[in-house]
């Protein structure tokens, strides 16, 4: 190996390192905020809603951080070879539409944070509107790259990828109710966890 391609799996790897974090450090970030934020549930609230209130820009800069992990992660999957070119650049707009989540807040809603109505506010701030934007960005476009991994994997990690993306898919059904929220996150553990996951297994190719 010369020194240029050592330089470059070296690049690579790092990359790929830092998309392997990004699901980690999102959940324990989040779960750890839901449990410790006054008037928060699990029940009822999404991640989003962490953002708002005293202590929102711990949240904020969860969604911004992680998304950037995961941009860089999808570069470092791009730089690979062993995922395609649709599956990295799936990724890529997933974690752009994490930095939007966090730029972007989401409307105060169902009594969170306190004061707050307690169901949907009667009209969106732009904001709000941008951050569902995000949202409906990133979701698809994450599920979008679990079935096109499936194509770039082998046995076992080509049907696990399935399985995340029907995993990611099962709260719509339910959208709007409590279990829907319960099931979302259980979703979201799925998902980011996969995903932390398959850039480990390329870091470990690379």
């Amino acid at each position: 190996m010369t020194a240029l391609q050592g330089t470059r799996t070296g690049t690579t790897r790092l990359l790929l390192a830092c998309g392997v974090l990004a699901g980690p450090l999102y959940l324990v970030t989040g779960f750890a905020l839901a449990l410790t934020r006054e008037g928060f549930d699990l029940t009822r609230h999404p991640f989003s809603m962490l953002s708002l209130g005293e202590g929102g820009g711990l949240q904020i800069a969860n969604f911004v951080v992680t998304g950037l992990l995961f941009l860089a992660g999808a570069a470092g999957a791009r730089r690979s070879g062993r995922a395609g070119r649709w599956a990295p650049l799936l990724l890529g707009v997933f974690a752009l539409g994490m930095i939007g989540g966090g730029v972007f807040t989401a409307d105060p809603a169902f009594g969170f944070p306190a004061g707050a109505p307690e169901g949907q506010p009667e009209t969106l701030s732009w904001h709000g509107v941008l951050h569902g934007v995000a949202f409906f960005t990133a979701f698809p476009a994450l599920v979008a790259a679990f079935f096109v991994l499936a194509r770039h994997l082998d046995g076992r990690w080509s049907r696990g990828s399935v399985l995340a993306g029907v995993l990611s898919l099962s709260p719509l059904p339910f959208a709007g109710t409590g279990s829907g929220t319960v099931l979302l996150y259980c979703a979201a553990v799925v998902a980011w966890l996969w995903v932390s996951a398959v850039l480990a297994k390329l870091r470990s190719e690379s």
